[in-house]
């Protein structure tokens, strides 16, 4: 753990000015409520079921938003468990959410999002989606949940797992109007 007596320092410090340039209550209200949302992927998955349920022409791509949204989550909550860092503890970090646990390597909110992200460019055959993975993964430092690495980490982590995720749920479908 880091020294908790003086200024803080590396990440700490990073986090540290990230909290106080965004530290309006609007940009706050925001970030707590993506978190929220992205909580055990949950907001992803009710997303993706909503997709499926909209476009059935494209159910498949819809559900393998969720699908890779959870696969995504579960592979965070692996790595979390196996590195076992603890969230930032500093009297210069302030802490605006509770969290499941303790651990924070990488962040789980990151991974799902970028996951569901790159896999809802897919769905929707746009690249906006991607607008979502910095702005979670800033709402993560905002809140002073995770450190500017763990969110780093998420969003490869997510982005492997949505490469992966594309591969196995093969090519998307494509309707006669959509071919060139």
């Amino acid at each position: 753990m880091a020294d908790v007596t003086g200024p803080p320092t590396g990440e700490l410090a990073v986090l540290a000015d990230v909290q106080s340039r965004l530290s309006a209550t609007p940009i706050v209200t925001a970030a707590r409520a993506m978190s929220h949302f992205g909580e055990h992927a949950a907001g992803w998955v009710g997303i993706s079921a909503l997709g499926a349920l909209l476009v059935p022409g494209r159910r498949r791509e819809w559900m393998l938003v969720g699908a890779g949204a959870i696969a995504a989550h579960a592979a965070s909550i692996m790595i979390k468990l196996a590195v076992r860092r603890q969230r930032p503890h500093h009297p210069g970090i302030s802490v605006k959410v509770a969290t499941p646990s303790s651990l924070s390597f990488p962040s789980a909110h990151a991974t799902s999002t970028t996951a569901a992200a790159m896999l809802l460019c897919r769905a929707t055959r746009s690249p906006l989606p991607l607008v979502l993975v910095p702005l979670m993964a800033a709402s993560r430092l905002v809140l002073g949940v995770h450190y500017p690495t763990d969110v780093l980490a998420g969003i490869a982590v997510g982005a492997t797992v949505a490469r992966t995720a594309s591969r196995i749920g093969g090519p998307p479908k494509e309707k006669p109007s959509e071919r060139s």
